[in-house]
C-alpha cells in the first residue's frame, strides 16, 4: 500500500478520506486554502500545504499548485474527493503525468463518460438503456434539429455536452422555442463549460432518478452494490438520497446492476463510479456517470457493509478487490440528509461562525460532518456542512431515525435546511415511498 495521499479537496469528504487513510495505515496531506485553515480534516492530517486563496479557482482547481504540493510532501497518490477536479480528464493526466497515482479512473475514461454524447454512445454499444435522443451533437441545420425533435417526440430536453449539475439544459414543449433554445443552451454552454456542443433527448416529465453504485478494479472484476433513490432535488441538486430505492425489486437491481457492471468492463473502468438513470414507467434510462465517489455514498456502505472509499484506495493500489459479486448482501434501509447551510425558505447561503453544534445520535445514526464549535463556515465554497444518516432493518424505522435525529441535531450560529428535512420526513408521500424528481419543488412552490 502506498505510505502517503494527498487530499485535494476540503469539508466532510475531505475528513471521510483522512478516515480511510487512517485505517489503512496512511499517512496523510491536507491541501487547503487559506480560508480552510481552520478545517478538521487540516487539523488531523498528517502534513499540511496551503495551496493558495480562498476562492477555488486560485486553490482547489489550481493543478499546479495542488501537483506542487504532492511534490514537496513526497505523497505519492492524490484523491480528488467529489466536485472540483474529481472528474477533470485533464487534471488526472497531469498527476499520472508528474508521476503520481490519481485515486480514481484513467484520463481517458474520465474523458469518455464526461462527454455526454460519447458516454450515451458507449452505453449503447455495452446495453444499457438509454433515453431517446439526437445521438450525437445537434448542427447548425434548423430543419434538421426540427426533424429530430419531431421524430423522438416533444417535449425534448437539449443538454450540453459538458455539463453536469443541472446546469446547461432547457426543455422545450415545441417547435415554436426549439431553435431559440438550442441557440440559448449552446451559448450558456460555452460560457460555462468551455465547450458549445449541444445534444437533444426526449424529457421525461415525471421521472425518479435513481443511481447504481459500481466498483471495478485492474484486474478484469467489476460489481455493483445495488441502486439509490435521488429523486428528492431541489434545482436538480439532490437534497434526500435512499437506499435501496422504493419499489425496485431484487430481480430488477440484479437485472440493472449486473448490466452497469458489464458496461464498466467494456470501457475499462477502474475505481468507484455511479451510472445514474431516470426511471418512467417501470423502464430506466441512462443520463450520465459519474467517475468519483458520490456525496450520498454512506447509505450504500451501510445496507452493504463495503466501505466505498477504503476500496477506492485499495483498487488505486492495484489491488484486486477481495469481494465478488455474489458475496454482496442487501441489509435494512438507510436514508441521508444533506444539512445545507442555507436559509430553509430561500435557500439563501448562510455562512458564519458555528456557536454551537450537537449531532445526533443512538442505534442507526451516522453524521458525516466537519463541523465544531467556533468554526467558521466560510462563504465561498458549496453550502453543505453535514450529512445525517439513518439505518434501520426497514424504510418505516429509518424514516421515524431520521425525523427523532433532525430534532436531536443543534447548530446555532447560521441557519440551515434542517427544517426542510423535517417536513420531507414527515409528509405523506415521501413516507409513500417513490415521489418523482418534480415533486418538492411542487411542493415549495418552485416554478
Amino acid at each position: 500500500m502506498f505510505d502517503k495521499v494527498l487530499i485535494a479537496n476540503r469539508g466532510e469528504i475531505a475528513l471521510r478520506v483522512l478516515r480511510a487513510c487512517r485505517e489503512l495505515g496512511i499517512k496523510t496531506v491536507a491541501a487547503h486554502s487559506s480560508a480552510d485553515a481552520g478545517l478538521k480534516h487540516v487539523l488531523l492530517a498528517d502534513e499540511t500545504v496551503c495551496i493558495g486563496p480562498a476562492p477555488s479557482a486560485n486553490s482547489y482547481l489550481n493543478m499546479p499548485a495542488i501537483i506542487a504540493a504532492a511534490e514537496i510532501t513526497d505523497a505519492v497518490a492524490i484523491h480528488p474527493g467529489y466536485g472540483f477536479l474529481s472528474e477533470n480528464a485533464d487534471f488526472a493526466e497531469r498527476v499520472q503525468e508528474s508521476g503520481f497515482i490519481f485515486i480514481g479512473p484513467d484520463p481517458q475514461t474520465i474523458r469518455l463518460m464526461g462527454d455526454k454524447v460519447s458516454a450515451i454512445k458507449s452505453m449503447k454499444a455495452a446495453g444499457v438503456p438509454c433515453v431517446p435522443g439526437s445521438d450525437g451533437i445537434l448542427s447548425d441545420d434548423n430543419n434538421k434539429n426540427a426533424d429530430i425533435a419531431h421524430e423522438i417526440g416533444y417535449p425534448v430536453i437539449i443538454k450540453a455536452v459538458g455539463g453536469g449539475g443541472g446546469r446547461g439544459m432547457r426543455v422545450v414543449h415545441s417547435e415554436a422555442y426549439l431553435f431559440n433554445a438550442i441557440s440559448i443552451t449552446k451559448s450558456e454552454a460555452l460560457a460555462a463549460f468551455g465547450n458549445g456542443d449541444v445534444y437533444m433527448e426526449k424529457f421525461l416529465e415525471n421521472p425518479r432518478h435513481i443511481e447504481f453504485q459500481i466498483l471495478a478494479d485492474t484486474h478484469g472484476n467489476a460489481i455493483h452494490l445495488g441502486e439509490r433513490d435521488c429523486s428528492m432535488q431541489r434545482r436538480h441538486q439532490k437534497i434526500v438520497e435512499e437506499a435501496p430505492a422504493p419499489g425496485i425489486s431484487p430481480e430488477i437491481r440484479m437485472k440493472m446492476g449486473t448490466r452497469c457492471a458489464k458496461a464498466c468492463l467494456d470501457i475499462g473502468y477502474k475505481g468507484a463510479g455511479t451510472f445514474e438513470f431516470l426511471y418512467q414507467d417501470k423502464n430506466f434510462y441512462f443520463i450520465e456517470m459519474n467517475t468519483r465517489v458520490q456525496v450520498e455514498h454512506p447509505i450504500t456502505e451501510l445496507i452493504t457493509g463495503i466501505d466505498i472509499v477504503k476500496e477506492q484506495l485499495l483498487i488505486a493500489n492495484g489491488e484486486p478487490m477481495t469481494h465478488r459479486q455474489d458475496d454482496i448482501q442487501w441489509s435494512g434501509h438507510a436514508i441521508e440528509c444533506r444539512i445545507n447551510a442555507e436559509d430553509p425558505k430561500t435557500f439563501m447561503p448562510s455562512p458564519g461562525k458555528i456557536n454551537l453544534w450537537h449531532p445526533p445520535g443512538g442505534p442507526g445514526i451516522r453524521v458525516d460532518s466537519h463541523l465544531y464549535v467556533g468554526y467558521k463556515v466560510p462563504p465561498y465554497y458549496d453550502s453543505l456542512i453535514a450529512k445525517i444518516i439513518s439505518y434501520a432493518e426497514d424504510r418505516p424505522s429509518a424514516i421515524a431515525r431520521m425525523d427523532t435525529a433532525l430534532s436531536e441535531l443543534v447548530i446555532e450560529g447560521i441557519k440551515t435546511n434542517s427544517p426542510l428535512h423535517q417536513e420531507i420526513c414527515q409528509h405523506s408521500a415521501f413516507k409513500r415511498g417513490g415521489t418523482d424528481i418534480n415533486y418538492l419543488e411542487k411542493r415549495l412552490g418552485i416554478k
